[in-house]
């Protein structure tokens, strides 16, 4: 069965300061990635500090029914033996890839131009979401998808038997999408060209190049386009993840919101396509020190000192969105605490994730006694400065990791105690986050229904 089997009910309560370290997992976007191009190369691929959590663990098996050897190995470190590319086996049962839309749409890319048959499905959340975003340029390689009406899971993909190239404008800012394309064109014959409007997370591109794919990026008036040549015998690698900024994006504003924190959180990607929230988070009046900038895996990080800081609210400029699409929901928990509006634009996005994150973060705000305005590519909230949220509501999840981590980080520093109605999707992502948070000193804990 896919999904949650017991919701987790979960309070947060007005917390002393945090201190401490918080070491956050590793990337989820690198590590499905690790995996999937792991098992699309010739040879061994060794993973170091890969996220274990739901998500990625159910991208593990997707990528052991497609015929690759996927081994655990200790705490973060994998191995995969790859079957190169083309080589997927048809899987002989259905792919459950539980809560994760990056999964089963770079896993849908990957397989669609070998001559094979696949069937995905996940959980009720997953099974909500659009899949035509992804299904209609693979469609132009040549493969068939059969699903439910809208789109949906479950669905059978009949992989392209003779694959052709494509040239594919992306309608939206997706690197799901545009990663889903450019895994396509691995097995088709000849070139095969993607065009992003606005740049996304670019980990695909750069993975791909250091599997040894023939890729390369040509930033034009047009977009970025980006190019690969198909059919590369993709060389195993080691592959160092870098800790998730997404992730790391809880600890962080939940210090800056809890008076008189002061945390280190080390080891943070720093990739210009994902350090959106930290350029708000300093322009609102954060102090965050960038300590230790380097490299690791072949992104740049650096270790993040955070201090408990008064903020002022800001317009947030929707060619931003991209870059910190995941990390609005715990925005408009930090401009809920912060002085003055904050106005956020370009998220449209967020409306098609694990659930309408705009609507979700707009209701529970309200609950809260944050007043929020929204329209269909907006997200206003108007803040009420330290200490200034009343809380005491419970908040639904909606089966989405983000918005129980960013409704509880909340809890910490309202007047009132904040529920949430099912913590369990947590664990997709983060499944550290409640003993890493404890250790700091927030008030967190399973609540008894």
């Amino acid at each position: 069965m896919s999904g949650h089997d017991q919701p987790i009910p979960m309070t947060a309560r007005k917390s002393g300061p945090l201190r401490g370290v918080a070491e956050v997992p590793g990337d989820k976007s690198i590590s499905h990635r690790a995996l999937i191009l792991g098992a699309l190369s010739v040879g061994e691929t060794h993973v170091t500090g890969l996220l274990e959590g739901q998500d990625v663990l159910d991208t593990a098996k997707a990528m052991r029914a497609f015929g690759a050897e996927v081994l655990r190995h200790g705490p973060g470190i994998w191995s995969v033996h790859g079957v190169g590319v083309g080589g997927f086996a048809e899987p002989q049962d259905v792919i459950d890839c539980g809560n994760s839309g990056t999964g089963v749409r770079l896993i849908m890319g990957c397989m669609a131009t070998s001559p094979i048959t696949a069937t995905f499905t996940g959980d009720a959340s997953l099974r909500k979401r659009p899949m035509g975003r992804v299904t209609d340029p693979l469609a132009l390689f040549g493969a068939r998808a059969y699903g439910r009406q809208g789109g949906r899971l479950p669905m059978t993909i009949v992989g392209a038997a003779n694959p052709v190239p494509v040239r594919y404008t992306v309608p939206m800012p997706s690197a799901q999408v545009k990663s889903a394309v450019l895994l396509a064109g691995l097995n088709a014959p000849g070139e095969t060209v993607v065009i992003e409007k606005e740049p996304t997370r670019d980990h695909s591109e750069r993975m791909l190049a250091g599997f040894g794919a023939r890729i390369q990026t040509e930033i034009t008036p047009e977009g970025r386009i980006i190019t690969l040549q198909g059919q590369p015998e993709l060389k195993a690698q080691k592959v160092a993840v870098p800790r998730d900024p997404s992730s790391a994006a809880f600890p962080v504003c939940a210090a800056l919101i809890v008076e008189g924190s002061d945390i280190l959180v080390p080891g943070v990607s720093q990739s210009l396509t994902r350090n959106g929230l930290f350029i708000t988070l300093v322009e609102m009046g954060a102090d965050i020190a960038f300590e230790n900038p380097r490299e690791e895996g072949g992104e740049p990080v650096a270790d993040l000192r955070v201090r408990f800081s008064t903020l002022s609210g800001i317009e947030v400029p929707s060619d931003r969105a991209a870059s910190m699409i995941d990390e609005f929901p715990v925005l408009s928990v930090v401009a809920a605490c912060a002085n003055g509006t904050t106005i956020m634009r370009g998220v449209k996005e967020l409306r098609v994730k694990e659930s309408d994150r705009i609507d979700a973060m707009a209701r529970g705000l309200e609950a809260c006694g944050v007043r929020v305005e929204e329209d269909e590519d907006t997200l206003i909230v108007h803040g009420m400065g330290p200490n200034g949220v009343p809380g005491g509501a419970t908040t639904l999840s909606h089966l989405d990791h983000r918005i129980a981590m960013s409704f509880l980080v909340l809890g910490l520093a309202s007047r009132k105690p904040i529920s949430v109605d099912d913590g369990s999707p947590i664990a997709t992502s983060f499944p550290v986050f409640e003993p890493l948070m404890a250790a700091m000193g927030a008030t967190i804990s399973r609540s008894n229904r």
